[in-house]
Formats: C-alpha cells, structure tokens, sequence
C-alpha cells in the first residue's frame, strides 16, 4: 500500500461527512436539538454492533456538555433495566437498518412508557421508523471498504451528527469553560480549561 492509497481512503471518508451538511434535514436536526434541551428526565441511547460504540461515543459528548445521557444495553433492556425509563425520557435508538430484532423487541415497551423515541437510521420506513416520535435520517452513499458493507463512513457520520448537536447545546445552553472544567478536570482538556479560566 503507497501513501496515495490510505490517502484516498482518508480523502472519500471526508468528502461523505462534508455531504452530510447538504443531506441532513434542518428540520429534523432542530427538533432533535430543541427535545434533547428541554427533556426533563433523562436521554438513553442504544444500538448494537458498531450502532452501540456510535451510542456509547454519543453518550458520552452529550455528559461532557452537561446533557444526563446513559447507553441502554439491548440484552439488559429486555432482562430489567426498562424500569430506568419512564415518561420524561428520550430514548434514542441508532441502527442503520431501523429493523434490528434486539432493538424492534423493546421498542413497544418504551411506547406504553410514554417515552420519547428518536430514531437516528437510514431507512425511516423501518420497524422502528414506523414506532419513532422522531426519525433523523443518517445516509451515506457508500462505506469505503471494497464492498460498501463495513461500517466506517456510516458510523463516522452519526458521530459527526452528535458532535454537531453537542456544540449547538453548548451555545444554546451558555456552556461555559468554568462548567466545562467541572465536568472534565482531567487530562490534556482539564490542563488547558484551568489554565484558561484561572
């Protein structure tokens, strides 16, 4: 492999994220900003496979910048830990399918929950499109693996979306440095925060 070959890897990831500017609904990212800042209980998120890392990754921003997100296990969701959600909560739900059969099996108990669901996919006609409150649709034209199936581009592209939200409710919400020192003291971060607000 020469140089110019992981360079146009690096080069077509970066151009499907630019797109996403242009592909994604304005509409939809607002609400999916506007419910994420006045939610009164808490954000979960799931998903499976890398739909789960893509979680976990956006859970965490989200409690960098002050939002009580939690990662939902799919296996532990149906063995106990539903009970968590009640109806002042978001659960966000991330699958590129929208039909995943671990997801589509608890969807209907988070409905008579009142939950609010949220669906990030790329099929809004899914079994879980069809049981969302909200579907923000997530697609890119291909995955940069020789047989557009591994999940690189797409999943790169949710965390790009969740990025995004992140720093709109850092100014939505008056996020300020001393707050952000709170939140992460540690590390090369916390280092630059305290020498910067101190």
């Amino acid at each position: 492999m020469t140089k110019s070959d992981f360079m146009t890897l690096f080069d077509e990831e970066g151009q499907e994220i630019s797109k996403l500017a242009n592909s994604l609904a304005t509409k939809e990212i607002e609400t999916l900003v506007d419910k994420i800042a006045s939610c009164k209980g808490n954000i979960l998120l799931t998903g499976c496979g890398t739909s789960a890392m893509d979680a976990k990754k956006a859970t965490h921003t989200l409690n960098v910048v002050g939002i009580r997100g939690f990662y939902l296990n799919p296996s532990d969701a149906v063995h106990g830990s539903l009970g968590v959600i009640s109806y002042k909560d978001i659960v966000i739900f991330i699958s590129k399918g929208g039909s995943t059969k671990e997801l589509t099996d608890f969807v209907s108990n988070i409905q008579k929950k009142k939950a609010y669901i949220i669906l990030i996919t790329e099929n809004p006609k899914s079994v879980l499109g069809r049981s969302a409150d909200l579907v923000v649709k997530v697609k890119v034209d291909h995955e940069i693996d020789e047989f557009n199936m591994l999940a690189t581009t797409s999943s790169l592209a949710v965390i790009s979306l969740f990025d995004v939200v992140a720093c709109i409710l850092m100014k939505k919400e008056n996020f300020t440095k001393k707050t952000f020192l709170l939140n992460h003291p540690s590390g090369n971060v916390g280092n630059r925060l305290r020498k910067e607000v101190s």
